[in-house]
């Protein structure tokens, strides 16, 4: 399995699409994009048959543009990176740091895949995707997005453990705007590993990533809050506004991962490290007493009866 590896020696569990999966997504979503296409231009040559013929080339031309550039990318933005050929093959266009695409990365890639897809017939992004270690064309790169494998079994599938929940809704008023997509997936992917972590590695790596964090919000991180459940409250603070932004606001929409943990292991996670206390020496045990021989009475002395035995 190809893995990501964060700053934080983290690796991320996403499962890059090779290139025959890709390539077949984009021959399908060519196909039903050039199908479009010539009943769009079938229609516009009967409803412009009365232009002149540079009327019609811009006309043509304004058609193609629409269809072939503007069509994948508003279907990748409004399915956030699903298109039809993706959908079929399982496949999915994410950020790098494993988040949905929005407008302008759906810009970028279809603005750089006409270049490498149409103009070239997918030569240059074949060539891109075969050196990069990803598999990720030019577009991609640009973009900063990443062509996921998403239907991969779920008991191998990593959550970020939930925050506690007396932290529900306490930083929904920070701002979240200046932090980069590679603290949030270097957060993100801490939280799915620290239970594989050593108690204190985890325990310093969490602390750094909660001043990075404090550090591009503007706001400290308080000090009774564990930073691994500060960073837990944080990232699904996050993902909440995400989901009410993808629902268009309506509604309250609740994000929770990983299921619920009710007990000592609902804080277990975010708990200091225990220091090592002094081992107690026990007071040593006595030896276990040596077998003794039995001895033998002596027998009794015989009564005196005046005679003696003879010499």
């Amino acid at each position: 399995m190809s893995e990501l590896v964060t700053g934080e020696a983290v690796a991320l569990e996403l499962r890059p699409a090779k290139l025959p999966s890709r390539a077949l997504a984009v021959l399908l979503d060519l196909v039903v994009a050039v199908v479009a296409y010539v009943l769009v231009v079938i229609a516009l040559v009967a409803s412009t048959s009365g232009l002149d013929e540079a009327a019609q080339m811009a006309v043509s031309i304004a058609a193609f543009v629409l269809v072939l550039v503007g069509g994948p990318i508003a279907v990748e933005t409004l399915s956030h990176g699903r298109s039809l050929g993706k959908l079929a093959c399982g496949l999915r266009v994410v950020r790098d740091d494993g988040g949905p695409i929005r407008f302008r990365h759906a810009l970028v890639r279809g603005a750089v895949g006409v270049v490498e897809i149409l103009m070239t017939f997918g030569v240059v992004a074949c060539v891109a995707s075969l050196v990069s270690a990803r598999g990720r064309r030019l577009g991609d790169v640009f973009a900063g997005t990443l062509v996921v494998r998403e239907r991969v079994p779920a008991g191998r599938a990593s959550f970020v453990p939930p925050p506690p929940p007396w932290l529900a809704g306490r930083f929904s008023a920070l701002d979240l705007s200046a932090v980069p997509d590679g603290l949030w997936l270097a957060i993100r992917q801490y939280l799915t590993r620290m239970h594989q972590l050593d108690p204190q590695v985890g325990w310093t790596m969490a602390e750094r990533l909660a001043a990075d964090l404090a550090a591009r919000t503007g706001v400290p991180t308080p000090s009774e809050v564990p930073p691994a459940a500060y960073l837990a409250a944080v990232v699904q603070e996050r993902q909440a506004r995400e989901a009410r932004r993808a629902s268009g606001g309506r509604g309250t929409v609740e994000v929770v991962e990983g299921g619920p943990q009710t007990g000592a292991a609902a804080q277990q996670p975010y708990a200091p490290p225990r220091a090592p206390g002094p081992v107690s020496q026990q007071d040593p045990q006595p030896a276990p007493a040596q077998p003794t021989r039995p001895t033998h009475s002596e027998p009794p002395a015989r009564p005196s009866t005046g005679f003696a035995p003879p010499a």
